[in-house]
């Protein structure tokens, strides 16, 4: 009796009354009518009653006590079923059957439904249900699909016709709800499979794929599918997900190759697999035979062994380590090894959402999938995936959380299943001559839905997430996906149809063209550690695709371009705080915080694929081929190949065999060749295999032998510095990157001290308060000390001023005072302290408070200073402002457009140090005087409008000489430091306001005197005139010279000693003074020269030296006495040699001018007429 109330009392009593007394009023089968199934008078109204039980009790309870009393009730093959296959097919205008059978679909819906709950959701009752509910959902599937009548999904889809058949303008919520409800009942059907941890009564054949595939298509269930596919986004809205999901649980798992053979090729495709497995159980019986048991086996063996060390020992026991001591040392091996303990998975994932366990199917059930394939191919593909492509976009209410995964596993399945398709037809053409002459090439718009932008979009984006919240499952679908787009594109590539090769080189431009992609790709791959082998297999078939086809694509293109991207530079927190201000819906706000986190600078660079595919040369990255290699007796000829072309690259495409050089690995690839239950030699891809092992093998040695430290780095994975060691023998040569100190700032404006600091400290007033509070504090801390030392400054100097002086005393001398010392800021703070180097802002407020910077500006721990100059009260007075703008910071600048006071702040342009062009040889070291280089002048000093007079320079240069012999002067003792000072300074002053006066005329003119033709006709005339003047001076000057140079001719003969040598030596002054002067002549009146000759010159001391630089006339060597004897003589010449050359009179005549010794009125007036003729000589060559 108690084991009865145990029992019944796993579900509640009273529940089970109610629910079972339902079941019985709902009808039954009879005698008196042939076994036909009958329905009660509230047939109706029971399967309603039961739908609210288990939507009101199960659903809303979390309790499973309803469907435990139906399945052991047995509602759904004694009464659902019988309901369903009562209504037949011709009756189809009978209402009570149609409400009847669709109560039953509503009621069959949820007790089908998967039963998914991890163990954080499962409780007491659903650990004592859910076994049970799940052999009953296998029963209940296969009672559907086995039902003796063979008709109850036809009979479903019935149910469903009329509502699919209306418009989707026509509809009502109600019959969406009948398609939704109908289109769910057969992913349920669809979605049961056996449970491998329950038992089966039945075979299992009766619910596998093969049956349920085969039920769909005799009972038309494929064809409805394939409607609803192909009008997607037209007649149907909201199925897209449910159609699915359903195609997701009926091809997830199956072998898309086998699927598009026809018999012949399946037949010798299992007859392959068939000689495979004889010849790996071959191999393994041959490997089993060289170490068999004996005869004598049954003697117990134990053997020890003595290692290193004493009194160690180690045992092992075994015939077989008798035959070799190799045998007994990998025995030993196998004791020392470390099974490290297996932890139980924490695997959250539903098990009906996998899909890469294999799925067999029957012959017929191949052909049918076939077929379905095939026209889903040709009508459904683009407007399905199309579809959930833009509901998974906006984030659709109807999508779930395993929605994303199926929908990019279903796009890898049927871009690889038309692969397949195409490659078989291929192979079908090649066979018929006829086809292969008619033949014309199909596009590839079938599927190119998936080949646009927008999908790569959301295919890069779920797979970056994915792999960062490490949902594998999820990571492996999409690359899955993105693996067989890459191949699609390759066979786009090779298409005869130009417009399937535009798109493909396109689309792999757009593909290639993100550096991002190539990064996620390495991060795959490094990230492998115990995922399953189905995502090792995908990861490693990913990375050989798309290195395979980078490398072919970047041959092709040999300029091509990546962008990289990296983060731009943050946004000011105040300008953020604006930004969000005049947002005033809060979701646009965090909206736009969103798109500026994610704002990105980008850079493009031209690609590099050997520099890429170094990145795959990491040891995580071979880890992961390694791991893979060690399925090698499991794995396939393409798998194999993968993972030999992968160690090929790392060998000798990249050279770097040293990451290979490690002992397990070494271990794994003479395993593989040698054995034991190593390769067969019967493998296609053995011999490759055993060629790159030798080859590797034979490195290895070579290697040995140039580096003996190898021996020891074969026990350790690489890092990049030992890699390089021992790939060229030495250590790499790095240089450590010196830190640079930040670009110097400053205020913009013209605002006073005080004001600047106020801006620094606004800047720094939210992120750096601290550092506001250290300046602070230090400059307190100075005052104080600077006050203290200007005290006892003060009382020592009182103390020697001090009258009272005992007598006999001697008074102390009083001692000059000087400068305060100065104060060394010393931060023990760390961060402050690397602050004062890297923080440009805090370094502008300590610039800005008087502190000062000693030593080199990139020397990181430079010595800071507050200077001797500054007192205590300013010290005091620049810290009661910090303390100012601290408790009342000025956030924003400007009233009309405010802007923030870290835009008041700019970069200090770089002073550049004007150098003269004679500056080579100057001393100083590039210190600037007080005094030089403070004005910048806006005009060159070379263009004025005033012309300098000629005789100016010739005034210039006679001062010069006064002042070297002393004339006019101080006879006794010159004129003095401070006189001679003084004059300079005042020469400074004159030709400072002399260069601030010019306006130059290559950069002041009016442009009206460009086109001005009567001002150019007037200064033409004026030049004309003015050239006539000069000639008839010229010729009245040398009239003049002539009658001088009779009337001195009588009474002295001029002396011709060295004459010919200054005839030549005034001919070249001549010429060279022409060449200057011809840029500096204007145009002197009468009035000017005759002022000139009001005073005349004084006379020249006697001297015997001769000095060319000082007078640029006469040799100082002649008597002056001659003087006017000479200059006859030369004017008697220039007059004889006048009319052969103009140059050689030019340059007798500025001799003659230049001459100025001792003279009566003779020689005025030959000085006179000598400069007049000079210039008039030399205007007129201008003008020839």
């Amino acid at each position: 009796m108690e084991w009865e109330e145990t029992s019944n009392h796993t579900v509640d009593p009273e529940v089970r009354a109610y629910v079972y007394s339902l079941v019985s009023a709902l009808g039954g089968k009879g005698a008196d009518e042939d076994g036909r199934y009958v329905l009660g008078d509230e047939a109706l109204a029971c399967l309603k009653d039961l739908k609210k039980w288990l939507k009101l009790y199960d659903e809303k309870a979390n309790r499973l006590d309803v469907a435990r009393c139906l399945a052991e009730a047995n509602l759904v093959e004694g009464d659902l079923l019988e309901i369903l296959a009562a209504w037949p097919a011709a009756a189809t205008d009978d209402r009570l059957k149609s409400k009847m059978a669709l109560a039953c679909i509503e009621l069959l819906v949820p007790l089908t439904w998967p039963i998914e709950k991890n163990d954080a959701q499962m409780t007491v009752n659903h650990h004592r249900h859910v076994p049970y509910l799940q052999l009953a959902q296998a029963s209940y599937k296969r009672a559907i699909l086995g039902h003796e009548s063979g008709a109850i999904l036809r009979t479903a889809v019935r149910t469903g016709l009329h509502s699919i058949a209306l418009p989707l303008g026509e509809r009502t919520s109600r019959d969406e709800g009948i398609i939704k409800l109908l289109l769910y009942f057969f992913r349920n059907v669809a979605m049961i499979a056996p449970r491998h941890n329950t038992p089966m009564e039945e075979k299992e054949g009766e619910v596998s794929r093969s049956s349920t595939i085969e039920a769909f298509h005799r009972q038309d269930v494929l064809a409805l599918l394939l409607t609803i596919s192909s009008n997607i986004g037209e007649d149907f809205n909201t199925q897209d997900t449910v159609i699915m999901e359903v195609l997701f649980h009926l091809v997830k798992g199956v072998d898309v190759e086998r699927l598009f053979m026809d018999k012949k090729q399946l037949s010798d495709r299992s007859n392959d697999e068939l000689k495979a497995l004889l010849a790996q159980e071959a191999n393994m019986h041959r490997s089993y035979a060289k170490n068999a048991p004996t005869r004598h086996n049954r003697f117990g063996t134990m053997i020890w062994v003595q290692r290193d060390g004493a009194g160690r020992h180690s045992t092992v026991s075994g015939q077989d380590i008798l035959k070799d001591s190799q045998k007994t040392l990998s025995k030993m091996d196998q004791t020392k090894k470390w099974n490290k303990p297996k932890q139980r998975s924490k695997d959250d994932e539903p098990a009906l959402d996998r899909f890469d366990m294999p799925v067999p199917l029957t012959e017929s059930a191949r052909i049918h999938l076939r077929s379905f394939v095939e026209e889903f191919l040709d009508s459904s593909f683009n407007p399905v995936f199309n579809h959930v492509r833009r509901a998974i976009e906006r984030e659709a209410d109807r999508l779930l959380e395993s929605h994303k995964q199926q929908f990019f596993y279903l796009v890898s399945w049927f871009l690889e299943a038309e692969r397949v398709r195409r490659r078989q037809q291929a192979g079908g053409r090649c066979q018929d001559k006829k086809i292969v002459e008619t033949f014309e090439p199909d596009s590839f718009g079938l599927i190119a839905s998936v080949l646009i932008q927008e999908f790569f979009v959301l295919l890069n984006r779920f797979m970056q997430n994915a792999l960062d919240l490490k949902v594998w499952r999820e990571v492996q679908a999409s690359m899955r996906c993105f693996t067989q787009i890459l191949l699609i594109l390759q066979d786009m590539a090779e298409s005869p149809l130009e417009e399937d090769q535009e798109i493909a080189e396109n689309t792999q431009n757009r593909i290639f063209y993100e550096e991002t992609t190539h990064d996620r790709i390495i991060a795959i791959l490094r990230g492998y550690k115990d995922q399953g082998f189905g995502y090792l297999d995908q990861c490693t078939k990913l990375t050989h695709v798309f290195l395979r086809m980078l490398e072919r694509y970047s041959r092709e293109n040999v300029d091509l371009q990546i962008r990289s991207k990296r983060r731009a530079r943050k946004t000011t927190k105040l300008e953020a705080i604006r930004t969000v201000e005049d947002i005033e819906d809060e979701d646009q706000a965090s909206e736009m915080e969103d798109i500026r986190e994610a704002e990105r600078v980008s850079k493009e660079r031209r690609f590099d694929f050997t520099r890429f595919s170094t990145k795959f040369m990491s040891q995580a990255c071979i880890d992961t081929f390694v791991t893979f290699t060690r399925f090698y007796n499991d794995l396939t000829p393409e798998q194999l190949k993968r993972a030999h072309r992968f160690f090929y690259r790392v060998a000798y495409k990249q050279n770097q065999s040293v990451m290979i050089f490690r002992l397990d690995i070494i271990a794994l690839l003479n395993k593989i060749i040698k054995g034991p239950e190593g390769l067969d030699p019967r493998n296609p891809t053995f011999r490759e295999w055993d060629e790159l092992v030798r080859q590797i093998i034979k490195k290895l040695i070579r290697k040995l032998d140039q580096r003996p430290e190898l021996v020891v780095e074969l026990l350790f994975s690489k890092i990049p510095s030992t890699t390089f060691y021992l790939e060229y023998g030495y250590e790499k040569q790095t240089s450590a990157s010196r830190a640079r100190p930040p670009a110097p700032l400053e205020v913009r404006g013209s605002m006073t001290l005080d004001e600047q600091i106020g801006v620094v400290v606004a800047v720094l007033y939210d992120d750096h308060m601290d550092y506001i509070q250290w300046v602070g504090n230090t400059l307190l801390k100075a005052a104080d000390e600077r006050q203290s030392w200007e005290a006892e400054g003060a009382a020592r100097q009182f103390e020697f001023q001090s009258p009272q002086v005992e007598d006999g005393e001697q008074v102390p001398d009083q001692p000059a005072t000087s400068k305060a010392p100065s104060i060394v800021l010393v931060s023990t703070n760390e961060e402050i302290r690397i602050a004062m180097f890297k923080d440009a802002k805090l370094r502008l407020l300590m610039t800005l408070s008087g502190f000062e910077r000693l030593g080199d500006e990139e020397e990181p721990n430079a010595t800071w200073i507050i200077p001797s100059t500054l007192t205590s009260a300013q010290l005091r007075h620049r810290h009661d402002v910090i303390e100012r703008h601290r408790r009342d910071p000025k956030l924003q600048y400007g009233e009309d457009d405010p802007i923030s006071a870290e835009a008041m702040l700019r970069r200090k342009p770089t002073e550049q140090q004007r150098r003269a062009d004679y500056d080579d040889d100057s001393d100083g070291d590039g210190i600037v005087s007080d005094g030089q280089g403070e004005e910048e002048f806006l005009f060159p000093a070379g263009g004025p409008t005033n012309t300098v007079d000629p005789r100016k320079s010739a005034l210039d240069a006679l001062k010069k000489r006064r002042r070297k012999w002393g004339i006019g002067g101080d006879q006794e003792g010159g004129i003095d430091d401070e006189t001679r000072e003084a004059r300079r300074k005042a020469r400074a002053e004159a030709d400072l306001q002399r260069r601030r006066g010019i306006k130059s005329a290559q950069f002041v003119r009016d442009s009206d005197d460009e086109s001005d033709e009567e001002r150019d006709k007037e200064f033409f005339a004026k030049e004309e005139a003015r050239r006539k003047g000069q000639k008839e001076r010229v010729a009245e000057a040398l009239r003049a010279g002539r009658a001088v140079g009779k009337l001195e001719g009588e009474k002295a003969k001029p002396t011709l000693t060295g004459g010919k040598k200054r005839k030549q030596t005034a001919a070249r002054k001549g010429q060279a003074k022409k060449i200057r002067a011809s840029s500096e002549l204007s145009d002197a009146d009468d009035d000017s020269n005759t002022q000139d000759t009001s005073s005349p010159p004084p006379m020249r001391p006697m001297s015997n030296s001769s000095d060319s630089e000082e007078d640029d006339g006469t040799p100082l060597s002649s008597p002056p006495q001659l003087a006017p004897k000479k200059r006859s003589a030369h004017v008697e010449t220039s007059e004889a040699v006048a009319p052969s050359s103009q140059s050689d009179s030019g340059g007798k005549l500025s001799e003659l001018a230049l001459n100025d010794g001792g003279g009566g009125v003779e020689e005025k007036l030959v000085a006179v007429t000598g400069r007049r003729a000079r210039a008039a000589v030399f205007d007129d060559s201008d003008n020839d």
